[in-house]
């Protein structure tokens, strides 16, 4: 009987050293490499037409409860108000989206100028080929 009860208990703790093997290793997440550029100054990208709702949404919803501190609640509610309105009652949320679309164009357009052109000015290149420059300077020479 002895040596049941000494089998029951080396199994026990080899199943309490693989749990602890398991704890004790942390579960490593390995980071994505992006892709992209940080540009820290570059503008911020426009809201959709459903954030911009959202925000004047949230502003009424606090008023009517303002004991309420879920921002699930905010967000399911909004969200079930969106997918009930018409295309009219969304038109000036669109609207909006659509003017603050334009805006961030042009300050993309204008952020990304002044990006190349801090890069690298280059010179302009003339019509004429480096074969031809060369040809008249030789016939200059010449002459």
């Amino acid at each position: 009987m002895k040596g049941l009860k000494t089998a029951a208990i080396a199994h026990k703790r080899l199943d309490t050293e693989v749990v602890k093997k398991r704890k004790a290793v942390p579960s490593a997440k390995k980071e994505k490499p992006s892709n992209k550029k940080n540009n820290s100054g570059a503008p911020k990208r426009p809201p959709s037409a459903y954030f911009v709702f959202m925000e004047d949404f949230r502003k009424s919803f606090k008023e009517n409860f303002p004991d309420n501190k879920s921002i699930a609640v905010v967000g399911k509610a909004g969200g079930e108000k969106w997918k009930a309105m018409s295309e009219s009652e969304k038109a000036p949320y669109e609207a909006k989206a659509v003017k603050k679309k334009a805006e961030y164009v042009k300050a993309k357009e204008e952020f990304d100028r002044k990006l190349l052109g801090d890069v690298a000015e280059k010179p302009e290149e003339s019509e004429k080929s480096s074969s031809e420059v060369h040809d008249v300077a030789e016939q200059e020479a010449s002459s």
